[in-house]
């Protein structure tokens, strides 16, 4: 165990946007998550715009800056405490669309901050409680890459920590109930988020350094590259892995990266992707594309047929013929490792610049019952599809050749 402090889990992500409203509503279209809350001015906030999404465990954050004009007082009500209207605005006109923050829920911020920041990590927000005393939140944050940080979030009493309000401030959004039961398609959790970065090696020794997350897999160009884009990732996780974050980087002297794509294009690191956990990701993958084409998310073309047909041979042992019938259908990938099978899907980039995608997938295997007799999967499961990777790009490649008259000169 090699933790420098007590990680319980993801607890959610914030993107900052120009337009929080417009934004939120199409990923709550898109990943059916109902919107559950909001800090806005109908709240009394003057500072930001926030409205926040959830599907079972998931909740991703909006958030829009205000101008600075009408914010008269200092004490604005229901703000997040450490947003800054400067670095947002900053950070959209860097990045357009984007993560700003991973916030990972921890047993106590203040001292997780304090721990960091001695092993070398950056501060970038100190810790902050807010909220009556009995029901207190502690926030604070580090510099992760570039301007994306990660947020240490705890509470007093742990049971809050998914609450319906999610901070002091935040008003909770009434969805009549049979609407409610109806927007959720099965997505259940955040099982990891990679970020792009130049150089892989002091990115990844700078995040093991202050949180002391350990390696739980790696991938060089030779094993996962295409002769046209090569990368090299490292996947790092915290002791209980449940949260896991991917760091990757370009490898030079292949004609195109689809790395360094998106850090030409995101004007540097980045979150790449998130990975979202479904519990049944054919379920997930007809309500998504049923609402691709009315404002919800586009799918990376499929792999070609020859990848079906030697599916039998790869996966027949633990997929049904339906199964591997619906994986065709859909353009689901299938890869496994010595213990189980991973089923992933790639979105197209979610905003204008060829960055940011999500991925939408489903661990199969590794199931173990716990001391409280409950079922648990081991995380990680099936790998992080390691044999797709090579698949992937060749669509990748196809799919950017459509904008390469257009594309910069890197």
């Amino acid at each position: 165990m090699s933790d420098t402090f007590p990680v319980r889990r993801f607890h959610h992500v914030e993107f900052w946007c120009s337009d929080a409203t417009n934004t939120s509503r199409r990923f709550s279209w898109a990943l059916g998550m109902p919107v559950i809350a909001k800090s806005d001015l109908s709240t009394g906030n003057n500072a930001h715009a926030s409205y926040l999404l959830r599907s079972d465990q998931l909740l991703f954050l909006f958030t829009a800056p205000y101008p600075a004009a009408v914010s008269t007082t200092t004490t604005i009500s229901g703000s997040i405490p450490t947003f800054s209207r400067t670095a947002c605005h900053a950070f959209t006109a860097s990045h357009g669309l984007g993560v700003r923050s991973i916030a990972i829920e921890v047993e106590d911020a203040e001292i997780a901050y304090f721990i960091s920041v001695s092993r070398g990590a950056k501060p970038s927000s100190p810790p902050v409680t807010v909220g009556e005393p009995e029901n207190a939140v502690v926030l604070a944050e580090i510099q992760l890459y570039n301007d994306v940080v990660l947020r240490y979030i705890s509470y007093k009493k742990p049971y809050l920590s998914i609450s319906s309000t999610f901070l002091p401030g935040f008003e909770p959004i009434e969805t009549d109930s049979t609407s409610h039961h109806h927007h959720h398609i099965g997505i259940r959790r955040l099982d990891h988020a990679a970020v792009n970065v130049p150089e892989l090696a002091p990115a990844v020794h700078y995040l093991k350094s202050f949180t002391g997350f350990h390696e739980f897999a790696e991938f060089t160009a030779n094993e996962v590259g295409t002769n046209e884009s090569g990368f090299n990732s490292v996947i790092l996780a915290c002791d209980n892995e449940t949260v896991i974050l991917g760091i990757n980087e370009p490898v030079n002297g292949t004609k195109r990266s689809q790395i360094q794509t998106f850090l030409d294009y995101n004007e540097g690191s980045g979150v790449q992707h998130l990975a979202v956990e479904s519990e049944d990701i054919f379920r997930t993958l007809r309500e998504m594309k049923r609402r691709s084409g009315g404002g919800g998310f586009e799918f990376m073309p499929p792999p070609p047929p020859t990848y079906y047909r030697n599916l039998e041979k790869r996966a027949g042992d633990v997929l049904t013929g339906e199964q591997m019938k619906a994986c065709e259908e859909l353009g689901v990938l299938v890869d496994r490792d010595h213990e189980g099978t991973l089923l992933q899907v790639f979105t197209k980039p979610l905003g204008d610049r060829p960055t940011i995608f999500m991925e939408i997938i489903q661990r199969i295997g590794c199931v173990f019952v716990n001391n409280s007799a409950k079922m648990h999967q081991k995380p990680g499961c099936g790998g992080f599809g390691k044999g797709n990777i090579a698949e992937l790009y060749k669509s990748v490649e196809e799919y950017e050749k459509t904008f390469e008259r257009y594309d910069v000169v890197s």
